[in-house]
């Protein structure tokens, strides 16, 4: 079962607040998305614990000190790109992840405000 992880979900909306935040078009996830070397890279300089603040959903059916427990990325481990962001919430919404698609869907809004302003 995937559920929201509160604490990528806080560290995303700080992150916009501060500003570290990409506002680009919604085909670019798959340019802006990290590959699996820079994934590993950032894990292995960072740990578990930071590189989950990366990811909005938790996956209980993977144990916890492994990748594919942490689901739905929205950055690059610099900023928040609204692509990811916009990426994590249709797919929480097409797979049902109430939970991650209604906090991904809050930091759009945040990231529309930006976008705006």
């Amino acid at each position: 079962m995937i559920k929201l992880n509160r604490a990528a979900y806080d560290h995303a909306k700080r992150l916009i607040r501060e500003g570290r935040c990409v506002i680009d078009d919604r085909d670019e996830w798959s340019e802006h998305q990290p590959d699996p070397p820079t994934e590993n890279r950032y894990l292995e300089e960072h740990g578990l614990t930071e590189y989950g603040r990366w990811y909005l959903g938790r996956d209980d059916e993977h144990a916890r000190n492994a990748k594919a427990h942490y689901r739905f990325p929205y950055g690059d481990f610099r900023d928040v790109h609204r692509c990811g962001v916009l990426a994590a919430e249709s797919r929480a919404g097409q797979y049902r992840h109430a939970e991650v698609k209604d906090a991904a869907a809050h930091l759009h809004g945040m990231l529309e405000a930006v976008k705006e302003s």
